[in-house]
């Protein structure tokens, strides 16, 4: 099990959200969240250091099973990419899930998911 964790712009999140169902992925989990990489430098002004300006964000958390990785992140990909590819389209994280559990019904692992 993997859990895939997609930071996108948010003028793409509809788009993402529609590319999953149509690749039958519909249990998501979406965040407005806040920051930057590198599509603002640090400037100077007057000789001091000024952090980058948060640029709003959308977290997309996505429990799969090994099967669906491919699928999920090329799915994510073609549907939040802004053109050929754009500084700022996002990012990608895919970590191990060492456990799921469905709370109603207590299932675990894979079928929980």
């Amino acid at each position: 099990m993997k859990l895939i964790t997609a930071i996108i712009q948010p003028d793409r999140l509809d788009r993402v959200r529609e590319a999953l169902i149509q690749a039958d992925n519909t249990r998501i989990t979406v965040s407005r969240v806040t920051g930057h990489g590198r599509q603002e430098d640090i400037e100077l002004y007057r000789g001091q250091q000024i952090a980058p300006n948060l640029l709003p964000k959308v977290r997309i958390d996505i429990a799969v099973n090994n099967e669906f990785v491919d699928v999920t992140v090329d799915t994510i990909i073609e549907a939040a990419t802004h053109g050929v590819g754009e500084i700022g389209d996002g990012k990608i994280f895919i970590t191990n899930l060492e456990e799921c559990i469905r709370i109603r019904t207590r299932e675990r692992g894979g079928k929980a998911i």
